[in-house]
């Protein structure tokens, strides 16, 4: 099949490269529930030497740069208590870690996760963190600008690989609000 948006070699339905997820990520793909089938999120395989979003879209095409989103795992603490929370924002934006998000987690203080804790609740590689198949009682933060793509591409799970997801479909992940001004310019 063709990759609705980039210039990949390879492209799958989600369903057929479960072998190629890691095990939360497949687990929610095989549970899919939404109404984007699951066989419109797209597994496509890619090269970790070409990780960089600058190098990313120039072999994989120039495009990808206004339909890629990033996933960051943020905790938001309050009285002694942590909240984890994933933020899906276009990656030309940051995440208002400060502004939208502690308001939303009604947190006195929010901050990137450290790299071992993001990991290690996700079951993901750090630098391939997606929104799909995350734990179930995280609040997952979107951005509407990328609940409005056709199609984002996010990560997989791990390094090698990214998912191809129809944007409609991020408002409809479990625990998911669509949060405006969550990516900021």
């Amino acid at each position: 099949m063709r990759a609705p948006i980039g210039h990949f070699e390879q492209a799958t339905p989600a369903p057929d490269a479960l072998a190629e997820l890691v095990t939360p990520v497949a687990a929610a793909v095989r549970d899919w529930s939404g109404s984007v089938p699951a066989g419109q999120i797209v597994y496509v395989e890619t090269d970790p030497q070409w990780a960089d979003t600058a190098v990313f879209v120039q072999h994989y095409g120039q495009d990808l740069l206004e339909q890629s989103a990033n996933c960051v795992v943020v905790a938001g603490k309050r009285g002694g208590e942590t909240t984890f929370a994933a933020c899906v924002v276009l990656s030309t934006t940051r995440v208002d870690v400060n502004g939208a998000v502690r308001r939303q987690l009604g947190a006195r203080k929010a901050s990137f996760a450290a790299m071992d804790t993001a990991t290690g609740e996700t079951g993901m590689e750090y630098g391939g963190i997606t929104p799909i198949g995350l734990p179930a009682d995280w609040p997952v933060l979107v951005d509407p600008a990328v609940v409005d793509l056709p199609y984002v591409l996010v990560g997989s799970g791990r390094r090698r690989g990214k998912l191809l997801v129809p944007g409609k479909a991020f408002a409809e992940l479990p625990g998911a609000v669509v949060l405006e001004g969550l990516g900021v310019a």
